[in-house]
Formats: C-alpha cells, structure tokens, sequence
C-alpha cells in the first residue's frame, strides 16, 4: 500500500514547514528557553496567523476539525526545529483528554481558549515509578504530581488518577505549583502541590486517559521523527563542507554508511508514525499496536540520529553555541516522556500475543 498525504495535508505541511523554518529560529527558542521554555510570539503566530493549534478539535468547538494525521505533521515540524512551544502539553494532551471526557459544558468552556492560544494547559499521568501520585477524593485532591511539560507556563491541569480525571484552574487554593529543572529546556517540566484542592471532575475518566495518552505518544513520536530528520540534514550539510585530507569527510565511505543508516532509520520510523496516525483516524483495530511501535521506534532512531549528529560533527557539536545540544536533550525528553521504549515495545508484544507464547 502507498501512502500519500492528500492536497490538503500536503499545503498544511508546506505552510506548516515554512512557517517554522522562517520563526521557529535557534535565537528565539534559546531566548525561549530562559523564559519557561515559551517562545510567546511564535505561541501568539502559531495559534492565531497559522490557525492550526485547533486542528484536532471539532469545528464547533473553534477547531479545524482535522485528524491525526494533520496533528502528526505539525508536530513533526515543530521537531524539526525544537519549537518552544506547549504543542505536547496543550493540543495533544490536555484537549483530547477533555475533548473525549468532558461534559458538553467543559469542552465548551476550555477547548475553544485552548484552540485559539488564549489558555494554555498541561497534563499529569501517572508518576515513572507508576504510581499515580495524587488521590482524588469527594472532588478533592491531595498529593503531589511530577514532571508535567510546559506545567509552569499553564493555566489549568488536567489530572489522572486512579479515581478519576480532574481539571484545576491554576489559582486554586491550595495548589502549589514548582517549575523544574530540565534536561531539555524547549520543554520544561514543573511539579503540581494538592493541598486539599476542591476541583471539577471529566464525565468519562477512562476515555479521557486513552485518548490523552494516545494523542500524546503520537505526538512525541511526530517530534521525534522531525528531530531525527533534521539531525540528519544538518549533518550531511557538514559532512559536505568539512574538509578533511583534501575532500569532503562526507566522500568517505564509513561517513556515508552512517548517514546512510540514520536515513533508513528516519524512512522507518516516518513509515510507523503515519501508520499509527491513520490507524487512529480510521479507528482500526491496530491503533494501539501501531501508537506504541511509532512511540518506541521513533524515539530510538532520534537518540540514534542525535548522537551520530554530534559525533560527526566532532568537537564543535559538543559546545554550548552549537544547536546539537538541543536536539540531543530532546531526544532523551521524548524517550523518557510518556513509558520508554522499552516499555512500549513490552506492550507491543504483549498485544501481539508474544508474552503469552514464552
């Protein structure tokens, strides 16, 4: 089967493509990076003049009204170039979570402040040790959540627990809330404090989970695979104009084996990326199967593309000046973010039966 974007997702990537190339600047996202990981005017563009932020919410709720597969591609654009903007946090997994679980009047009130850019928000899942970190009692929560990205720049949080999903407006009595410090800093995280914090609850906390967190795995997966590809570019860029013994060190064979790894790999994980994407759409029966091969493989093939990206480089891929860094430290955020590679290819195998069979 050959996979082609349609006109229409063809034009949104292109202008999603220049849009980013031309603002989404390795100046402004380090300025970004000493402002809570924010780039405001490229946030305030890409909301507004671009008007894809609501591109997974329905029309009537001031979204386009588009799919997965869009979302895929304005993420994968925004990891090409390390965007620093709460795309994960907001569109692609607060909104599904309230999108798919909230009453008619919450996703009135929220989705169409989060569309628009005026209200940002953030997600928290379970903690990495899988515990959920927060107890959810008559309305009430107490408890401490970690690592929500972009959690210090939101306005309201969409909380997971065992006993519920939970929405908390950011001035809530009790709720403390603690940026913290990050690997990557395009996408900081920050620490939520329930102190006995009186909140509203989503009508359907199970679909609310599930669509948060496959939204959100398809997502990273979209960034990964943009980051990998432009790890790629950029380094072939060099390779190319690096003299070494009188030529190119891109002529040299064991050079170009390992860029021709990295490229296999990106043709790979893109192959996974959009297959989940319309598995998700299309409400097949391998949505599940194809998010978590997609999460796995295209964080594994970005760390992959980061580090050749560094070494082949050489020593200046290894300073401060040199945006290297950036997609390397993205790398390990996406790998870490949401279960690990690992952890989503045991889920892989346990829905293909594998488990069962050793």
């Amino acid at each position: 089967m050959h996979f082609a974007f349609t006109d229409e997702q063809a034009m949104i990537a292109e202008t999603a493509k220049a849009f980013f190339a031309e603002n989404a600047t390795s100046e402004r996202t380090r300025a970004a990076m000493a402002d809570a990981g924010v780039d405001r005017l490229l946030w305030q563009a890409f909301t507004g003049e671009l008007g894809l932020a609501g591109v997974a919410i329905p029309e009537a709720l001031g979204g386009v009204g588009l799919g997965m597969v869009e979302l895929a591609i304005l993420a994968e654009e925004a990891g090409r170039h390390t965007a620093a903007l709460p795309l994960l946090a907001s569109l692609a997994l607060a909104a599904p979570a309230i999108l798919a679980g909230g009453t008619d009047e919450q996703k009135a009130r929220f989705l169409p402040r989060l569309a628009s850019g005026e209200l940002v928000a953030s997600f928290a899942a379970m903690n990495s040790d899988g515990t959920p970190g927060v107890t959810l009692s008559d309305e009430t929560l107490t408890g401490a959540a970690l690592l929500l990205p972009h959690g210090a720049s939101a306005g309201i949080f969409v909380v997971a627990t065992d006993d519920g999903v939970a929405i908390v407006e950011r001035g809530a009595l009790g709720l403390g809330v603690t940026p913290l410090t990050s690997m990557d800093q395009t996408r900081p995280y920050a620490r939520l404090d329930f102190g006995g914090v009186a909140v509203e609850t989503l009508a359907d906390p199970r679909a609310s989970v599930r669509a948060a967190l496959t939204t959100g795995w398809l997502a990273i997966a979209a960034d990964a695979l943009g980051g990998a590809q432009a790890c790629l570019d950029r380094t072939v860029a060099y390779t190319q104009e690096r003299i070494q013994f009188g030529r190119s060190i891109g002529s040299f064979q064991a050079v170009k084996h390992r860029l021709a790894d990295m490229m296999v790999a990106i043709e790979q994980a893109r192959s996974a990326v959009y297959w989940a994407a319309c598995a998700i759409d299309e409400e097949s029966d391998e949505a599940a199967f194809a998010v978590h091969a997609a999460k796995a493989f295209a964080c594994d093939t970005y760390t992959h593309c980061a580090g050749e990206m560094i070494q082949l480089h050489g020593g200046i891929g290894f300073t401060w000046e040199h945006d290297a860094h950036l997609y390397f430290k993205r790398a390990r955020s996406n790998a870490s973010l949401l279960g690990t590679p690992d952890w989503h290819r045991e889920q892989v195998a346990g829905l293909a039966g594998l488990d069962e069979a050793a």
